[in-house]
């Protein structure tokens, strides 16, 4: 049991991590301790156990897939969990075992809400770029096909960040022009 290698902010409700990135050259499979029931920790240490055998070389990727659908897996691979017959097969298992002995972690840490990033759309033809934060002051870009300005889309909130950091040039006076000596 233990949190994963991103924190208490993590969704992650397990993790797997390769024979190459540990000493003892063994896979470490860690299960999120926020997890409570037995059925939800087996369940997510059969997906786990299929990144331990593909040595974590593959993510969910098509030979992921292959061994995770040979054991009974379902859904997508992401968050791939038992099916049907893998189910009854862990609830068997679980059945022999004494009861799971563990509390779920109760964690004050709140996930990151990320706001949307700053895009544009061009309300005629649906063309979508994304904008630099640095540009946010300078409103939204023009649509390169019909030339009029494009709704903002995203935070286009100017917080503390870049777009504070470069000034609307339309608002700064140029610095005096010094004359240096020239020594010579």
């Amino acid at each position: 049991m233990g949190y994963a290698s991103t924190g208490l902010r993590s969704s992650a409700i397990g993790q797997c991590w390769s024979r190459a990135s540990a000493e003892d050259g063994l896979n470490h499979v860690f299960i999120s301790p926020s997890l409570d029931s037995a059925y939800a920790v087996i369940d997510t240490l059969a997906h786990e156990l299929v990144h331990a055998v593909d040595d974590c070389q593959h993510k969910h990727g098509k030979e992921f897939k292959k061994i995770a659908l040979a054991i009974g897996m379902q859904g997508p691979m992401r968050g791939a969990s038992a099916g049907p017959a893998l189910k009854k097969r862990l609830e068997a298992l679980l059945d022999q075992l004494p009861p799971y002995p563990h509390g779920r972690i109760k964690s004050s840490a709140k996930p990151r809400v990320r706001a949307a990033p700053p895009r544009a759309r061009c309300s005629e033809c649906g063309y979508r770029v994304s904008v630099p934060k640095r540009f946010l002051h300078l409103g939204p870009p023009m649509c390169p096909v019909h030339q009029s300005a494009m709704e903002p889309l995203g935070d286009w909130e100017v917080g503390s960040g870049l777009a504070q950091a470069i000034p609307d040039p339309t608002s700064v006076t140029p610095p005096p022009l010094v004359q240096g000596s020239s020594s010579g």
